[in-house]
């Protein structure tokens, strides 16, 4: 296993308000850069706070890319059937010009029923509506006419066309992103079938990114992000402390939704939630036992469900970037904004 590009990912669900997560998440995404992370993504979600704080990413995002200089800025997801999708290809091309052209396009059908009903849409034709709008973003930054005549989009972004990225659950799924030439998004909350409930990340995805390498253009460079969930702490016993309450949290959520208690002891839980936590050597060693990843050409680590206080996210930041991921063949790249800063250093 070898990454050759390394993620911070958030869901902004710090223990605070609206405006204190915003503010904790862009200071997080600020230490990735500082530590040589070569991208940084956020999740949109609509109205349920305890899944996720941000229901408008690329605004969001806009405030990151002032207050960063290199580090990539990604959405994983945008949640596509929810939006006009005129209005993502307009904001994705004022984003990523201010950015430096530094935007990454995650897109996905996701969502709750409940979101998509308070938009007046029916989740059952999510993926029929997700193929539409998605033909109109192509339109759009392929500088083709919108309106059956000449009103084109401005600015023009056919740069995006070589960055979007697809997330999905599914084999069919794994098949479209790679015909389309995008990125594979896979993710650490992939479900279990109903009747593997057991199964391994690995055993789920594997048949998604054979799919995806299957249909892939001849040519083209397969971009595979796996998401997952790693909290690194100086010891065992700080990772497990806080592992146990994040995701006792989680598993009640689950009890609430219907879903069911998915374990009883933090063992059980920790495996349960696919989370890779401890020391480096720990969570290097749970790492390479996940055989997707020997596959991805991103690794994204995310601190949920475990949601530790900040100061260890962003301990946990910094351990991943010196310990973790060079043990798997990751090395910081120097650019010029990096030297800048260390001659303004020293």
């Amino acid at each position: 296993m070898t990454i050759q590009r390394l993620g911070f990912f958030t869901r902004l669900l710090d223990q605070a308000s609206a405006q204190e997560r915003y503010r904790l998440a862009t200071e997080q995404i600020a230490t990735a850069e500082r530590h040589g992370f070569d991208s940084a993504w956020v999740a949109q979600h609509h109205f349920h706070e305890p899944e996720g704080g941000l229901p408008a990413p690329l605004v969001f995002l806009a405030q990151v890319a002032a207050r960063t200089s290199r580090i990539r800025l990604g959405t994983g997801i945008i949640t596509l059937p929810l939006e006009h999708p005129v209005r993502v290809a307009e904001d994705a091309a004022v984003l990523d010009l201010l950015s430096d052209g530094r935007l990454e396009l995650g897109l996905g059908t996701g969502g709750t029923p409940s979101a998509f009903a308070a938009f007046g849409l029916d989740s059952a034709e999510r993926s029929a509506i997700f193929a539409k709008h998605l033909q109109v973003l192509l339109d759009a930054w392929g500088g083709r006419p919108l309106d059956g005549g000449d009103t084109r989009l401005y600015p023009a972004a056919p740069q995006l066309l070589d960055r979007i990225w697809q997330a999905t659950f599914s084999v069919a799924g794994g098949a479209r992103a790679g015909a389309a030439g995008d990125g594979l998004m896979l993710s650490r909350t992939q479900p279990r079938p109903a009747d593997a409930p057991d199964a391994t990340l690995a055993e789920i995805q594997d048949p998604i990114v054979d799919a995806y390498l299957a249909a892939l253009p001849k040519g083209r460079e397969p971009r595979i992000l796996a998401s997952r969930s790693v909290f690194v702490a100086d010891d065992r016993e700080t990772a497990r402390r806080f592992a146990e309450p994040g995701l006792r949290r989680q598993a009640d959520r689950f009890a609430a939704a219907g879903r069911g208690a998915p374990a009883d002891t933090l063992d059980q839980l920790i495996a349960a939630f696919d989370v890779h936590l401890g020391t480096p050597d720990e969570v290097i060693a749970s790492l390479r036992a996940d055989d997707t990843l020997r596959r991805a050409t991103d690794l994204v680590v995310q601190v949920h469900s475990v949601d530790p206080p900040h100061p260890f996210i962003l301990r946990s930041i910094e351990l991943v970037a010196q310990e973790v991921a060079p043990a798997f063949g990751w090395a910081r790249q120097e650019r010029g904004d990096d030297i800048r800063l260390a001659a303004a250093s020293c």
